[in-house]
């Protein structure tokens, strides 16, 4: 599964400190995760649901951190596809649809 690599957080924290409270990024990152999670769900393909009921939502870092996986053994040949099975992405879409809501979400926390 593709890896985000956040820079810059030590800028950041500075930021929120000011002007906003951890809890507040905490709540911000939970509902962002549950949201990517959700579209991952909805765009999952449907054979038996297996696939889409294994999309789950892991909070880390003391909330920090939101990760959504797919633990279905035959994840990844969904999303990335085969040589025998065309692609059928349901994470990378999720989540490029998500990062901007985050980063707005984000924003206004350090305004």
């Amino acid at each position: 599964m593709p890896k985000v690599k956040i820079v810059g957080v030590e800028k950041l924290q500075k930021k929120l400190r000011r002007n906003a409270t951890m809890e507040d990024v905490k709540k911000v990152v939970r509902h962002n995760g549950a949201e990517m999670q959700a579209k991952a769900q909805r765009n999952a393909p449907i054979d038996t649901g297996h696939l889409r009921r294994s999309v789950g939502l892991e909070m880390r870092d003391n909330g920090l951190t939101a990760e959504s996986e797919a633990t279905a053994e035959y994840a990844g040949y969904v999303e990335y596809g085969t040589r025998y099975m065309k692609a059928q992405p349901y994470m990378r879409p999720a989540f490029e649809e998500q990062k901007d809501k985050f980063r707005n979400d984000m924003k206004k926390l350090t305004r």
